[in-house]
């Protein structure tokens, strides 16, 4: 398996953001980019998400959180749906209501009452890239990995990724967002002697 990168150009992560929008027209697509760039969900837990984890039929609302348990820690992750997911979500809902809250919120078109799977998100997710201008090594975990270099580059506070991607040191979340190459080059470009 090779290693993925964060798309760290905002132009470019535009266009892909929306390429199932604006190029080749999927809501569901649009919307798992979107929710998979928001949560930095795994994209296995991505996935698993239902309608009832989105919206809450009683009160006929989008719901404010995500409560999952991941698959990979056992732990419980509760994150804030923000203002694109929520866009993102009411446009995908009036397309496609689902028939029970137990749908998957990113169903397949093969298998009946299945999730996607984790190679057909790949494949969109590589379509949307190399349209766009992408290059590199661009795949699910992409989405999970710019997340966290946007967050890092608006100022996040280091042990604040640590603790949303549940790592044990600050090392760790700089090799895995990438940015340990940014902040050498920082000092070698702007060291003029």
């Amino acid at each position: 398996m090779s290693v993925t990168y964060p798309i760290k150009n905002r132009k470019l992560l535009e266009l892909f953001k929306d390429y199932y929008v604006s190029t080749k027209p999927n809501p569901r697509n649009y919307t798992m980019i979107v929710m998979g760039l928001n949560t930095a969900f795994r994209i296995g837990d991505l996935l698993q998400l239902q309608w009832d984890d989105v919206y809450d039929e009683k009160k006929r609302e989008f719901r404010r959180h995500i409560c999952i348990t991941e698959q990979k820690t056992g732990k419980e992750r509760i994150v804030a749906v923000n203002q694109n997911e929520q866009q993102a979500l009411e446009q995908y809902y009036k397309i496609r209501r689902p028939s029970a809250q137990t749908d998957y919120l990113f169903q397949s078109q093969k298998s009946k009452g299945a999730p996607l799977s984790r190679f057909q998100a790949y494949r969109i997710i590589k379509e949307a890239a190399k349209n766009t201008g992408l290059e590199g090594h661009i795949g699910c975990h992409s989405l999970r990995k710019t997340f966290g270099y946007h967050a890092w580059k608006q100022g996040t506070q280091p042990a604040m990724l640590m603790n949303l991607y549940n790592h044990s040191s600050y090392q760790v979340t700089q090799r895995y967002l990438g940015i340990e190459q940014d902040e050498r080059d920082h000092v070698y470009l702007h060291i003029e002697l």
